[in-house]
């Protein structure tokens, strides 16, 4: 494996995962809450966000094992009763972070694909990078979407289910995570199935809105 591609990639993952981690912050912000402009998370200082584990280690090893790349940063921190409407607030800005990263993938991809850059009309490297941006930031958005705490979409799930769903949601958070490690560690083929068959999905309807 070149190493030089690991660090596009490694820089790749970094910018994602930034940007993705500040629009909860931004939105947050915009409803009401100050709670990460106070600890100083509306920056793009990589150092206030990135995680070793979740941010560097799991991303590079995914990448060099030719898995779908995915990962996340520091969680912003988000006082939910601080922002106007709450629960539907807080999925407001669970959400504005995979649709962070799904609207940087599809932006690399119409500047890749109208200029050809995508399809190697500008050398190797250059359709790597676009190649990369695209996947690393739809993997993002795939994995932040699945509906289990602490990820994005459990923000979503919470706000539209009854209460005997919130509650189950809530006793599993502090654990959830390790949910998630555990179903990639035990079910890690099935899991990468499907995460490929959502990034490919989100790719050809990419293909479908200019035409392709």
């Amino acid at each position: 494996m070149n190493f030089g591609y690991i660090v596009i990639v490694f820089i790749i993952v970094i910018a994602s995962v930034i940007l993705h981690e500040l629009s909860h912050g931004v939105v947050a912000y915009l409803l009401g809450d100050h709670t990460a402009k106070d600890a100083g998370r509306l920056s793009l200082n990589p150092i206030k966000h990135i995680d070793p584990y979740m941010s560097i280690l799991v991303p590079v090893i995914l990448f060099i094992l030719k898995a779908p790349v995915f990962g996340g940063a520091k969680p912003i921190p988000i006082n939910k009763y601080n922002l106007k409407w709450q629960e539907w607030g807080m999925a407001l800005v669970a959400i504005a972070g995979p649709l962070t990263n799904l609207l940087l993938a599809f932006i690399c991809f119409l500047i890749s694909h109208f200029t050809g850059l995508l399809y190697g009309s500008g050398g190797e490297l250059p359709a790597f990078i676009f190649y990369e941006a695209i996947a690393v930031n739809l993997g993002f958005a795939v994995f932040n979407a699945i509906p289990i705490p602490p990820l994005d979409g459990s923000r979503v799930l919470y706000a539209l289910s009854p209460d005997v769903v919130r509650g189950f949601l809530a006793s599993i958070e502090p654990y959830g995570i390790l949910v998630v490690y555990g179903l990639i560690l035990i079910l890690g083929q099935v899991f990468s199935g499907i995460m490929v068959g959502a990034m490919n999905g989100i790719f050809n309807f990419f293909y479908w809105i200019v035409g392709s």
